[in-house]
């Protein structure tokens, strides 16, 4: 292991980078929002939203600039949340590992840029749309990076049995959602969840820390892979009733589930995303025990249909998991509000 060099640590950068005081009196607004979408207290769907991975910033501000405008026409049925995950969680370890390890795709790592490179595009998210953000917590001891700009946290299917993840998101304040593993299992998800919401005491960044734990963990179902290596969605009618008992033999705070609409659920096919989301809002419609439990979707997209490799050179299309483009995301978004 080679110590290459110091890098800030994460007050050192906030201070070099501060959110604004008229902004940062925003956020404890947009949070209550998202927080009362999740418990249900509102009655409004929560809509974690972008693309698959933040690769470059103006693409991603492009993006949230029109989902803002989106937001208008919706705000009274959808807490819209704009997906800026900086970094990539990769099965076996190689490849783009998000705007943290590679602020330009095309290069080497360099994550003393990469950690500057973050926190500054999600200050321009927020300032640009007016709306605070959701990432993916890959490594918890980089949340303080950028935990005064998120209004959501996911907990990958490859991190979700880890201690480490577990500990800190107990001291998260905002929603953290739990997904299954790549295998499915339901009850490894549900201890994550578990304990998450409980008081925890935990080694972090040095320092002796405890926490009274997150009452708005919850379950986020994303499909699984079988034994036959092949995808299997999770989000029918069946999967949720099972979930929907499974909460009820826990002492849970908050008993939801956000379904993630792409990655196994889909088989990573984009435009199935619409198909899914119309099929939950139907099994919401047939079953009260569903209803009282679902709150949301994830919905991977970005200005277009698709993915390319990385240096693709297409404006706006993912270099990692295939995206919605964003006609059908708006389309999609503004069909949710009127069935709803």
């Amino acid at each position: 292991m080679d110590f290459k060099r110091r890098l800030p640590i994460p007050k050192e950068i906030r201070e070099e980078m501060p959110l604004s005081p008229e902004l940062e009196a925003t956020k404890q607004t947009f949070d209550s929002e998202v927080a009362d979408a999740l418990t249900g207290k509102s009655g409004k769907l929560l809509v974690v939203v972008g693309p698959c991975s933040a690769d470059r910033e103006d693409a991603v501000l492009e993006y949230v600039t029109r989902l803002a405008k989106l937001r208008e026409s919706v705000a009274d049925k959808i807490v819209l949340v704009p997906r800026v995950y900086t970094n990539k969680p990769r099965t076996k370890g190689t490849g783009y590992k998000g705007i943290l390890h590679n602020p330009d795709p095309t290069k080497p790592d360099d994550l003393l840029e990469g950690i500057k490179a973050i926190r500054h595009l999600h200050i321009r998210v927020v300032q640009e749309s007016g709306m605070f953000t959701a990432d993916e917590m890959l490594y918890p001891e980089n949340h303080q990076y950028l935990f005064d700009l998120i209004s959501y946290v996911a907990v990958g299917a490859r991190s979700t049995e880890n201690q480490g993840h577990r500990l800190v998101a107990s001291g998260v304040s905002v929603p953290v959602g739990m997904k299954n593993p790549t295998g499915g299992s339901m009850s490894v998800m549900l201890n994550s969840i578990y304990a998450a919401q409980q008081p925890q005491t935990f080694i972090y960044r040095n320092w002796e820390v405890a926490t009274t734990g997150n009452p708005l963990a919850h379950a986020v179902l994303r499909g699984r892979i079988g034994s036959d290596g092949r995808w299997h969605a999770n989000y029918h009618y069946e999967h949720l009733e099972h979930l929907a008992s499974a909460y009820s033999f826990g002492n849970f705070a908050n008993p939801a589930v956000i379904i993630d609409c792409n990655h196994d659920n889909s088989g990573k096919r984009p435009l199935e995303q619409l198909r899914i989301c119309n099929e939950v809002l139907d099994s919401v419609a047939r079953s009260k025990t569903i209803a009282n439990l679902f709150r949301g979707f994830m919905i991977e997209s970005y200005l277009e249909d698709g993915a390319q490799d990385v240096g693709g050179g297409v404006y706006g299309k993912s270099i990692t998991d295939p995206c919605l483009g964003w006609e059908n995301t708006s389309h999609l978004i503004l069909s949710m509000a009127d069935r709803l």
